[in-house]
């Protein structure tokens, strides 16, 4: 009988090429005696076995074959009712429902379901908040539904365009599950290990990093030296929380003004994460994004992904003396265009190629505009959400995390967006021309 589950601790999960990057990262922390949560992992192998058993596979192939077209999109509707509404086949269902109570009984709590698609982690295609990850989950009804929604996620609207600016053929590859208890966390966030100065940069906010990754929050920013000292820290704007008690699901609640602006890490904690950062650098070779929790216990390491960034632009004298905001850079790019401030993304029909997009938040629904704008200014967010992880790879210039973008820059105003400094500038139409004399 083909096994499909195994321990994140197993030598088996860190093949990515069974497993997926996300998991095969987390399982090769885990490897080198760095802290992770526990869990296992379902291999790819189960969901081909499923598709092939609901006889899915001319629906598959037949989503790249007719793109972009009404038949496209029927391929792609039967992928995803077919792999939500039929069971799964006992071979997978039943070790994979025994893996979970034993799980449940060795750490008493809740379960994550994380996709872990063979396609992204990679570098020049993270797929960052593409895919589907549930927090939370305690009866066993939902943990199943949970895994065959992130089976279909491969098949949603928003990864499809992404695999097709990828040249991706869904149908060519397949998903990974990834299922860890969840984290008590008082506090979480991302990290960066490289800057454009060449510094590290950690987010934080309270509880668990989920607000952080959609864009909801402005995290706290620690500004670290290379040997992990803190160089600076400014505390961000954490008006509500995404948290839990033991055994219960997770919930968001506003948090007064007090702890909404108070630093979620010490110095020495900030310090600690920054030494971990170095550390993970150093066993992969390369810079890293990292996602991360800190409960009781200590620090707990989510992810770890390849990380790119860009050199700083100089702005030209013109743009020197413009009025500016300040905010959390996403690491890449310089870009020019026409402001189009929106307050709601009902008004997306608004922002035209070339646009400099302004908006209160900047969350992953937002990803399929990213191709033909020129740079995009949030009130909200910061340096290592998932729009920010996409930026990066795409090469869109992004400032996270400014305050009151929507209402001090002038809807038409020429705006410059320096993704690397964390810098916004503008003219407004009433003022001089770029190239008047």
């Amino acid at each position: 009988m083909t096994q499909f589950i195994y321990s994140i601790n197993a030598p088996e999960a860190l093949d990515a090429n069974r497993f997926g990057p996300k998991a095969a990262n987390v399982a090769r922390l885990g490897s080198w005696g760095l802290p992770i949560p526990a869990g296992f992992c379902l291999d790819a192998a189960a969901y081909r076995a499923q598709v092939k058993v609901l006889g899915l596979e001319a629906d598959a192939r037949g989503v790249m074959s007719a793109t972009e077209s009404p038949q496209a999109r029927r391929h792609a509707l039967n992928m995803k009712l077919g792999l939500l509404d039929q069971p799964i086949i006992p071979e997978i269902l039943d070790p994979l429902l025994a893996a979970r109570e034993q799980l449940m009984a060795e750490t008493g709590a809740l379960m994550c379901v994380r996709s872990s698609a063979l396609v992204e982690d990679r570098y020049g295609s993270s797929f960052a908040g593409q895919f589907e990850s549930f927090i939370g989950i305690e009866n066993e009804a939902d943990f199943v539904l949970a895994v065959k929604s992130c089976w279909g996620a491969l098949w949603m609207t928003r990864a499809l365009r992404y695999m097709a600016t990828h040249d991706i053929d869904p149908a060519e590859t397949a998903m990974g599950v990834l299922v860890q208890p969840l984290v008590l966390a008082r506090a979480a966030g991302g990290g960066l290990s490289q800057t454009s100065d060449s510094g590290m940069i950690i987010s934080a906010t309270w509880g668990l990093g989920s607000s952080i990754a959609q864009g909801e929050v402005t995290p706290d920013r620690y500004e670290l030296r290379r040997d992990a000292s803190v160089l600076s820290i400014t505390a961000g704007l954490k008006d509500h929380q995404v948290g839990c008690e033991h055994r219960a699901e997770p919930v968001t609640r506003v948090l007064p003004k007090d702890m909404a602006e108070k630093p979620c890490l010490s110095e020495a904690e900030a310090q600690k994460l920054g030494q971990l950062m170095l550390k993970i650098e150093g066993l992969m070779g390369m810079e890293v994004e990292i996602e991360w929790a800190i409960d009781d216990a200590g620090f707990k390491l989510l992810q770890a992904r390849p990380l790119h960034l860009e050199e700083s632009h100089v702005p030209d004298a013109e743009w020197e003396n413009r009025p500016r905001l300040n905010g959390h850079a996403a690491g890449i790019g310089w870009g020019t265009g026409r402001a189009c401030v929106i307050h709601c993304e009902c008004e997306l029909s608004r922002v035209s190629p070339g646009d400099v997009l302004v908006t209160k938040v900047a969350g992953p629904a937002l990803s399929h505009i990213l191709t033909k704008v020129a740079g995009v200014v949030a009130e909200r967010g910061g340096s290592t959400s998932h729009m920010a992880s996409l930026a990066r790879e795409r090469g869109i210039p992004m400032v996270l995390g400014v305050p009151d973008a929507t209402r001090r820059i002038p809807d038409g105003s020429t705006v410059a967006v320096d993704g690397v400094a964390g810098v916004v500038r503008w003219i407004d139409r009433k003022s001089t021309r770029l190239n008047s004399s």
